[in-house]
């Protein structure tokens, strides 16, 4: 078994439930960690025989471009989409991170990390 991670996927996103939110957007990041069997990879140098980290990419940038009011909503999307397209997933792990939320102070961000 292997890890694989890609991280820091950054967007400029329409998520939140304020109605500004969905008109303005703002900039989110994204993690994902996949538990999957990566020897046949390990041995053959072949991308066939990996999980390609650019379908990976590409299929969070598509659920990224759908509006959603919670982030939960997001990361259970990413995830559902993940094991669509990836049999091969023993575990998976996605943090949607939201940058400057409007909560009315000053806050960095926000998350919501789930886990199947």
């Amino acid at each position: 078994m292997g890890f694989i991670h890609v991280e820091g996927m950054e967007f400029y996103s329409y998520h939140g439930c304020f109605k500004e939110e969905q008109i303005i957007g703002t900039r989110f990041k994204v993690d994902v960690v996949i538990e999957t069997d990566c020897e046949l990879a390990t041995k053959t140098d072949q991308i066939n025989d990996a999980l390609n980290y650019q379908t990976v990419y590409n299929l969070v940038k598509e659920e990224m471009a759908i509006k959603s009011h919670l982030l939960e909503h997001v990361a259970g999307r990413i995830l559902d989409h993940l094991y669509v397209q990836f049999k091969q997933i023993e575990k998976a792990s996605v943090k949607v991170v939201k940058l400057n939320p409007p909560l009315g102070g000053q806050v960095e961000s926000v998350s919501v990390t789930l886990s199947r």
